[in-house]
């Protein structure tokens, strides 16, 4: 298992990932010495990146909320969905989504920031306001790389 973290803005991503699967990952204040994936290091350093080359230990069909984070990494970079939306696409309610959301050990690669409350933001761990910086740097790279301007 290797271990490493890069900056976003005032946090740092910690992976820890095996291969192309990363088992956990985590947000903090302070550095964690040791390489992350490079997906991870371009996502991290504003460019549009979808993962695709990576698999979160989260998305096996034995895995606890496993068909709630395939549905949430279909989210597309730059758009987010309303925990609702996300538990009538399963069937499921969105109180549910957000129990998985709190629990999803692959931020990023589930991509757990573009699930959001309908009457707003929602919550995210450590800090909502990153939620918020994560969603606004994926909605103005989309446009700047892809010139998506919706």
């Amino acid at each position: 298992m290797m271990e490493g973290s890069c900056p976003i803005g005032l946090w740092h991503v910690h992976v820890f990932w095996h291969g192309a699967t990363v088992n956990q990952v985590r947000f903090s204040r302070t550095p964690l010495p040791g390489p992350v994936p490079v997906q991870v290091r371009r996502y991290c350093a504003g460019y549009v990146e979808d993962f695709s080359g990576l698999t979160s230990s989260a998305l096996s069909p034995d895995y606890p909320y496993s068909a709630i984070y395939r549905e949430v990494r279909a989210i597309p970079y730059g758009e987010t969905r309303t925990y609702g939306r996300v538990g009538s696409a399963l069937h499921g309610s969105p109180r549910l989504v957000g129990l998985a959301m709190k629990r999803n050990p692959t931020p990023l690669l589930v991509p757990c920031h573009r699930v959001v409350s309908k009457d707003g933001l929602g919550g995210f761990s450590p800090d909502p306001e990153l939620k918020r910086v994560l969603i606004d740097m994926e909605k103005r790279n989309k446009v700047f790389y892809r010139g998506d301007d919706k």
